[in-house]
Order: C-alpha cells, then sequence, then structure tokens
C-alpha cells in the first residue's frame, strides 16, 4: 500500500460508511466518481461503475455488505487497485487472489462518532471537527414554488451524503440513488457543473429528471440555469448567499424545486 492508496482507502471507506442500505463507491485520487445504491451488491457496483467507467479504472471500491462471488466476478472485468468491504465470501476471495496487484481491505465500517481531522500546514497543523453531520428531510427548507416530491427528496439526500465527500466545489447529478455525474475540485461552481455534466453525456447517462446538490451556496443563478437545460427536477443546496433571491428566482421560473440544508461541506 502506497501513499495514495492509504489516502484513496481512506476517502472511500469515509463514503461508503454513510450508508445503510447496500451500497457501493468507487473512488479515485480522494474524489467520488461513482456512488450508488442496489438492490444487492452487484447492481450497486454496476450502477456506481456507470457512472465515469473511465475514472473508475485503477480506482478504489468500497461495499458497505459481504462481497459475493458474483460481484467479484463482475470486478475483476476491470482493474482496481483496492477492494474494502467488511466481509468477503470463500468464492469471492478465490476470484480476486487470481488478480495481480489488487489489494483486498477487510475492514469493518466507520461509527458516526465525534472527533477531530488534522491538515498539516507550514509550522504547524490545523484542526477541525469532524463532519457526522445527517441531514434529515424535517430539516429541509423549501425555498421555491414548487414542492420536491418524496422520491426527489430520498434522492436528494443521497446527493447530499455524497457531497459531503467530494471536493469543493463540488456538484453531483443524481437519480434513482445512482450518481449520474460528478464535478469536483475546480475554482469556480460552474466549472464543477459542467464538467459534471460533461461525465454524464461522455457516460451516455440522461440527466433529465435527475436532482442536483451542491456542497456550498450558488454565488450567481448561472448553475440553475445550467441544470435546468439538463431537465433537473430538484435542486438541494445549504443557502446562504447574498444572490440566494436569484437563485430562487431562477428556480421559480425553470420549474424547479429548491430546498436549503441551512449547513455547508465544503471540503477540502
Amino acid at each position: 500500500m502506497s501513499f495514495n492508496n492509504y489516502l484513496d482507502a481512506d476517502a472511500a471507506l469515509g463514503l461508503i460508511s454513510e450508508f445503510e442500505s447496500t451500497a457501493c463507491a468507487i473512488i479515485k485520487h480522494t474524489n467520488p466518481c461513482g456512488c450508488s445504491l442496489g438492490k444487492s451488491i452487484k447492481e450497486a457496483f454496476q450502477k456506481a461503475k456507470e457512472t465515469d467507467p473511465a475514472s473508475a479504472f485503477g480506482g478504489i471500491v468500497a461495499f458497505n455488505k459481504e462481497l459475493d462471488h458474483d460481484t467479484a466476478e463482475e470486478i475483476a472485468k476491470t482493474f482496481f487497485e483496492i477492494i474494502i468491504a467488511p466481509k468477503y465470501s470463500s468464492d469471492a476471495l478465490k476470484v480476486l487472489e487470481a488478480k495481480k496487484n489488487m489489494r483486498v481491505l477487510e475492514v469493518q465500517l466507520l461509527k458516526k462518532e465525534k472527533g477531530f481531522e488534522m491538515k498539516k500546514i507550514s509550522g504547524g497543523f490545523l484542526m477541525q471537527e469532524r463532519d457526522i453531520s445527517e441531514i434529515s428531510k424535517k430539516e429541509l427548507k423549501v425555498v421555491t414554488k414548487k414542492n420536491p416530491s418524496e422520491e426527489e427528496i430520498d434522492d436528494l439526500l443521497f446527493a447530499w451524503k455524497i457531497a459531503k465527500h467530494v471536493k469543493s466545489n463540488a456538484m453531483i447529478y443524481v437519480k434513482d440513488k445512482q450518481t449520474l455525474g460528478i464535478g469536483a475540485g475546480q475554482m469556480s461552481r460552474i466549472d464543477s457543473n459542467e464538467i459534471a455534466v460533461s461525465k454524464a453525456g461522455k457516460a451516455k447517462l440522461n440527466l433529465n429528471g435527475s436532482v442536483l446538490a451542491s456542497d456550498a451556496f450558488f454565488p450567481f443563478r448561472d448553475n440553475v440555469d445550467l441544470a435546468a437545460k439538463q431537465g433537473v427536477k430538484a435542486i438541494i443546496q445549504p443557502g446562504g448567499s447574498l444572490r440566494d433571491e436569484e437563485s430562487i428566482n431562477a428556480c421559480n421560473e425553470h420549474n424547479i424545486a429548491m430546498v436549503f440544508t441551512g449547513t455547508r461541506c465544503f471540503r477540502h
């Protein structure tokens, strides 16, 4: 395991630990390039990989349930550096053992416990409380004329969990508990949004009817206008911009529901 392997594995473990339902997360360079829930481990993996198969190559795959033989067979079709799961069936291990240069880690999911994160800077280090926040449906504030449907709320909350683990600026398109496009780490939010749209296009995934999550507020309405062109039905963001009203009005113009969380997850 290299320095980068440990960092990526830790990022994968942090994201997959957010979910109780059967889930798969694929990480590349500490950012998610795909995440999905599924009726089975295999389905969750296939849908997560579908988000961005090019970036998934050589990445880290994490599961929150026991890895079975069928899923291992599916994983073996692509090169991955590391596989993480809380448990493996004996048949699954036999399949993975045949893959060269693959690390197979049996790791229990992280518990939601208070603690601190540290980052080194010149001459010292910074500490902050670990983000273990959970946003519930009751905490969402609808700020538009249109209310999101129950299905859209479920997707919005799913997308928000992923946004917590994407380097800012983070923009995540989701539909049916599957990521369709992820934009990360750009200097402007609209750039991240355009990347997310581009990723979905390359993967031939239709954004019509999807929802969009943003880790911090919209400085301008341009992100809403771009989302509207993709057929987005609902948006989740923290709110708190001096131009919030501009984004809200844009949503009303496009008949998009928007909810505020009141807290941001601006990851650096």
